[in-house]
């Protein structure tokens, strides 16, 4: 809230604030739309479902770029039925975010949050990272560097294989249910922690959510099974089931490290930032783009990592191949 206090003071309207219900959050989409807007940054797809529910709101509209994996997904969805209606540009489809900004970001945040909010050792835990894209990999590889047992479910057999060859245990989630200390989401996808699950796991798990906005764990679920809900400290509730199992979900199942900490690093947002601002103007200085997909056009996505490479002070080596061929 400090943050839109500060814009708010340099004349940007801002819509938002830290812990918005979802009506709320809602209505700030509403509002923001209501100024039909020639240029979007979203995060998570959400303007960009609203907008192709609500066509009257896009008639001015340029074009879109979206950061996050979800959000891409349902641009994807929208291009390959063939109703995109404006150009949108994938910011996470970007070598320089998802290598950095899905692993090293949200690696950090995480856990950051987790400790903070439990303060609780992850030393000598088992941690079952659910899904193992570019977010999975960076939330297993820190959880294993702060001595925790890591187990890794997939549905997909490659990434499966890869989190095996990186020194993890895989399995599937209703063998991992009853193992876990914490389990941590990661994604995008709905209810990929259910029922029969919670049922299973030992007492006095923790449950969080890396992935996307509130619906990977199933809260209501949850609830249904529950005999208490108790909110036990910040950020914390307390369910306990019929058997007196205790499970404690952290940030009522929102992404955890926004909801329950302060977000990526300042240097890992750089880049993705960098990438928006220049994926945009790309976006408005174009006169003939199609209403469709993009990814990222590779000389942006070069010039922002080598940007960063320059700031850092760090040199890198030329491409002299072609003199030995």
């Amino acid at each position: 809230d400090d943050v839109c206090a500060a814009l708010a003071k340099n004349g940007v309207h801002v819509f938002a604030k830290h812990g918005a219900s979802k009506k709320e959050y809602l209505n700030f989409i509403k509002t923001i739309v209501d100024a039909n807007p020639h240029a979007i940054v979203d995060d998570g797809g959400d303007i960009c479902e609203y907008l192709h529910k609500n066509t009257e709101y896009a008639r001015d509209l340029r074009g879109i770029c979206e950061e996050t994996t979800s959000g891409v997904n349902r641009l994807k969805e929208l291009d390959e039925r063939s109703v995109l209606r404006y150009p949108a540009i994938g910011i996470n489809d970007a070598q320089s975010k998802y290598l950095f900004d899905n692993r090293y970001g949200t690696g950090q945040s995480t856990w950051t949050a987790i400790a903070h909010l439990t303060n609780m050792s992850i030393t000598g835990k088992v941690v079952v990272v659910v899904g193992y894209g570019w977010v999975g990999r960076g939330v297993a590889v820190r959880a294993q560097g702060m001595g925790a047992e890591v187990i890794v479910t997939e549905i997909d057999p490659w990434k499966g294989l890869e989190a095996r060859m990186d020194g993890y245990r895989v399995m599937s989630i209703v063998d991992a249910a009853s193992l876990g200390d914490f389990f941590v989401t990661t994604t995008g996808e709905r209810m990929v922690i259910r029922t029969e699950h919670f049922n299973k796991m030992k007492d006095g798990a923790f449950l969080a959510n890396a992935g996307h906005f509130d619906f990977e764990i199933d809260v209501p679920g949850l609830k249904k099974i529950a005999k208490t809900v108790e909110h036990v400290r910040d950020e914390i509730d307390e369910y306990l089931l019929k058997d007196n199992q205790r499970i404690y979900l952290l940030a009522r199942g929102g992404i955890i490290n926004i909801a329950g900490g302060m977000g990526h690093p300042v240097e890992i947002m750089d880049l993705s930032f960098a990438l928006q601002l220049a994926s945009m103007h790309f976006i408005l200085s174009a006169t003939d783009l199609e209403p469709k997909y993009y990814c990222v056009p590779n000389e942006i996505d070069e010039m922002i990592v080598r940007e960063r490479l320059r700031v850092d002070e760090i040199e890198i080596d030329k491409d002299i191949r072609y003199k030995y061929r």
